[in-house]
C-alpha cells in the first residue's frame, strides 16, 4: 500500500506526486523522491524497481522479508534493513523496514509493524536546512527514529528485571520466577538480534570511505552509532544479570529442596523411634519381662511418646522443622 509519494527541492517540499512521474522528477536538478510504502505487494515493489532501477536482489530481500539488519551497497546506491521492535500486550512484536536510497531518492518499505514513519518526515520537513543535504538525511532521520524506540522498551525490560529480583527470594516462587526470567531472557534476545547486527553495519557510514549518499551527513550516522554502542552495551548487562538471577533463583530451589527433604527426614525420625518400640514388643518371645508387668503398657506408650516428643523439639531446634 503506498501511504506518501513527495518530492523535494533544495531541503523544501514540493509536494504529492504520481508514482508514474517519479522517473520525470528524479530527472530534475536538487530534486528527491521520498516514498514510503505499508506492505507492499510484489507488483507495488516491482513498480518501484523500475521506476527508480532498484537492484533486483535487494528488491529480492524487500520482498521476501525476515532479513537480518544490515546495510548493502549496489552501485552508487544503499540497501538497509531495520527492525522495528514494539510491545504488544506485554510481548515484543519485530517488525521490519527496508530502505532504499540512491543520490536522488529513498524508498522505505514498512511491512508487520503498526507506528508508522509519518512524525518522521513532519519532523524532517521542519528543518529544511537538513533535509537540503538530500537522501542521506532522510536515511539518518529513519535510522534515528527505530533506534530511539529501542531505549523505552530497553527500560521496560530493565524494570520487569527489577520486579523479578525482588520475587526471587519469596518462598515458593521458584518456578514461576524462573519461567519469568526465561521469557524475559527471550524478549533481550530479540532486542540483541535488532541492535547488534545493526550496530556493525551503521558503522560504515561515518570515518573512511563511505557510500556517496551519506558522505555529507557522517557525524549523524556517528551519531545513531554511538546510541547503538549504548543499547548493546545495556542489553548486554542485562543478559548478564539474567544470568546471576537464574543462578540465585536456582541455588533458591535447591534450598527449598533441602527444607523439603530434612523435614521428610526429621518426620521419618520420630516415626522410626514407636517403630522401633513396637517391633521390639511385638516379638513371640515367651520370656520377656515386660510382658508381665501391670504398668507395662502404659510405661511402653509413655516412653513412645516422651522419645517423639524429645526428637521433635531437637528437630525444631535445629530448624528442620
Amino acid at each position: 500500500m503506498l501511504v506518501n509519494c513527495i518530492a523535494y527541492r533544495d531541503g523544501k517540499k514540493l509536494g504529492d506526486i504520481p508514482v508514474k512521474d517519479i522517473s520525470a522528477y528524479l530527472a530534475m536538478p536538487d530534486t528527491f523522491v521520498w516514498v514510503a510504502l505499508k506492505d507492499a505487494s510484489h507488483e507495488e515493489l516491482e513498480e518501484m524497481r523500475e521506476e527508480f532501477g532498484l537492484h533486483e536482489l535487494a528488491v529480492e530481500d524487500a520482498h521476501v522479508g525476515h532479513q537480518r539488519p544490515k546495510i548493502e551497497e549496489y552501485g552508487d546506491s544503499l540497501f538497509a534493513v531495520l527492525h522495528l521492535v514494539e510491545e504488544v500486550d506485554k510481548e515484543l512484536n519485530v517488525g521490519e523496514v527496508d530502505v532504499f536510497v540512491g543520490h536522488n531518492y529513498v524508498l522505505s518499505v514498512r511491512s508487520r509493524g503498526q507506528r508508522s514513519f509519518v512524525g518522521i518526515r513532519d519532523r524532517a520537513e521542519r528543518e529544511p536546512h537538513l533535509l537540503k543535504h538530500g537522501s542521506g538525511f532522510v536515511l539518518y532521520a529513519l535510522m534515528d527514529a527505530v533506534v530511539d524506540r529501542y531505549f523505552p522498551i530497553i527500560d521496560m525490560l530493565e524494570t520487569e528485571l527489577e520486579t523479578i529480583e525482588e520475587a526471587i527470594f519469596a518462598k515458593g516462587s521458584a518456578r514461576q520466577n524462573t519461567e519469568r526470567l526465561y521469557a524475559l531472557k527471550q524478549k533481550v534476545m530479540v532486542m540483541k538480534h535488532a541492535v547488534f547486527p545493526l550496530m556493525e553495519a551503521s558503522g560504515k557510514l561515518y570515518g573512511g570511505r563511505v557510500p556517496g549518499v551519506c558522505a555529507n551527513t557522517q557525524e549523524y550516522f556517528r551519531d545513531v552509532h554511538d546510541h547503538l554502542v549504548r543499547l548493546n552495551s545495556s542489553l548486554d548487562s542485562l543478559r548478564d544479570t539474567i544470568a546471576s538471577a537464574l543462578q540465585a533463583n536456582l541455588a533458591m530451589v535447591t534450598i527449598e529442596d533441602n527444607e523439603v527433604t530434612r523435614r521428610v527426614a526429621a518426620w521419618a525420625g520420630m516415626f522410626a523411634v514407636p517403630t522401633a518400640f513396637a517391633g521390639i514388643w511385638g516379638m513371640n518371645f515367651e520370656h520377656m519381662p515386660e510382658l508381665e508387668w501391670y504398668y507395662g503398657y502404659p510405661f511402653a506408650l509413655f516412653l513412645i511418646a516422651g522419645a517423639c516428643a524429645f526428637l521433635y523439639w531437637r528437630f525444631k531446634k535445629s530448624g528442620w522443622l
